[in-house]
């Protein structure tokens, strides 16, 4: 789960990271009071889950809180590559000196975490990863150790960090590590980290990603979930307990295993090269329980899709056998009754097959085609979602 920037900066706070001021406006009315509680100059800074806000107009100084009320009016309901902004955040003005960029992430590659850092912040650190790679400290982390004091002396000496601010910026550096490992996050972000006039190190914007499989460590992790903002398919899958991504494409896909399902989402995406180009609508894995009442809920979702016009079911019976997996589907159909109005194409493998087979064939369901390889269910349910 990927957190609005003041979000981040109310964890950041609670871990003694070093943050300013900044109160969550939802009104116009709200920015101005929140200008008016802050005192000074501030900043509207737009809070939506995409980068690029300061160019899109997102984020405006305000000298005073009347034109923090005009600032927060203008970009209310502004759209932002795609993202409309609901709500701002009146952040505290800064006396900018230097700014720097430092992150921590979940290295899956190498299987550890990676630590980046570096005197150059305020930009794309992607372009500056690109044009000056030597400006970029990129730091292995060790899971077992984390970021110790002389790990994160390490991280700032690589960085390059003038000698009298190593220690300030290695404390920082310290405490965002506490985030990261605290909170279960996959990514913690800063930038920039700034050196204010008065010399003090301050994280002046943050990203933080949360791995949602440690939800239940968190009791308090699930108030942070924007469900207004949430695709509402994949809301209503998350409370079904469904293991489900949408995706752009006009084909829905239904596999069990995680591994299985990827290699479909490619073989449709190929099929549909050959007929106009449709591909893949969603990623969605039943496990190894493929019950009525799961293949029922997966379909309800799926269904629910309108750019969804046919679905391909891929499954290898293993633990539980084709047979199984087949009254699953007929007993599904059954229960969506009307609601099941789009092709099916279901390939069966593996343990039990012919009977699930026949159980299929048996039941003669008019929506649905059996396939009896990956390659032909996949072009099958492309040449279906092109028709």
């Amino acid at each position: 789960m990927d957190l609005y920037e003041y979000q981040a900066r109310d964890l950041f706070e609670a871990h003694g990271v070093p943050v300013l001021a900044g109160i969550v406006a939802y009104t116009p009315e709200e920015a101005k009071a929140a200008a008016e509680k802050i005192g000074g100059v501030v900043v509207v800074k737009a809070q939506v889950k995409v980068g690029g806000r300061g160019k899109a107009g997102g984020v405006k100084v305000a000298k005073t809180p009347d034109e923090a009320f005009q600032y927060a009016t203008d970009i209310l309901g502004m759209d932002i590559k795609g993202h409309t902004v609901n709500k701002v955040m009146i952040a505290q003005g800064a006396d900018i000196a230097e700014e720097y960029y430092f992150s921590v992430l979940l290295d899956r590659a190498n299987r550890n975490y990676l630590a980046m850092c570096s005197v150059e912040g305020g930009m794309e650190i992607e372009q500056l990863a690109v044009e000056r790679p030597e400006a970029l400290a990129k730091v292995a982390v060790d899971p077992a150790v984390g970021i110790d004091a002389a790990k994160a002396a390490e991280i700032v000496e690589q960085a390059n960090f003038p000698e009298e601010l190593r220690s300030k910026v290695a404390d920082v550096i310290v405490k965002l590590w506490g985030v990261f490992k605290n909170e279960d996050a996959t990514l913690v972000e800063v930038n920039p980290l700034v050196k204010t006039g008065a010399g003090d190190i301050v994280a002046l914007d943050g990203k933080v990603s949360l791995d949602d499989n440690a939800e239940f460590r968190h009791e308090g992790h699930a108030a942070l979930e924007d469900k207004a903002a949430a695709d509402p398919i994949e809301l209503r899958a998350k409370e079904l307990d469904l293991n489900y991504v949408k995706l752009d494409g006009e084909v829905g896909i239904i596999g069990n295993g995680a591994g299985l399902v990827m290699s479909t989402l490619d073989v449709v995406a190929y099929a549909g090269e050959n007929h106009g180009n449709v591909k893949p609508a969603n990623f969605l894995d039943i496990g190894g329980g493929a019950s009525a009442e799961v293949m029922a809920n997966g379909l309800d979702i799926i269904l629910n899709d309108a750019q969804v016009k046919s679905v391909f079911v891929n499954v290898f019976g293993g633990i539980t056998a084709c047979d199984a997996v087949a009254n699953g589907i007929v007993k599904a159909l059954e229960i969506l009754g009307e609601k099941a109005t789009k092709p099916l194409v279901v390939r069966l493998d593996g343990n039990n097959v012919e009977e699930g087979r026949k159980i299929l064939s048996d039941a003669n369901h008019p929506l649905v085609t059996q396939a009896f390889s990956m390659d032909e269910g996949a072009d099958k349910a492309a040449e279906l979602a092109n028709a």
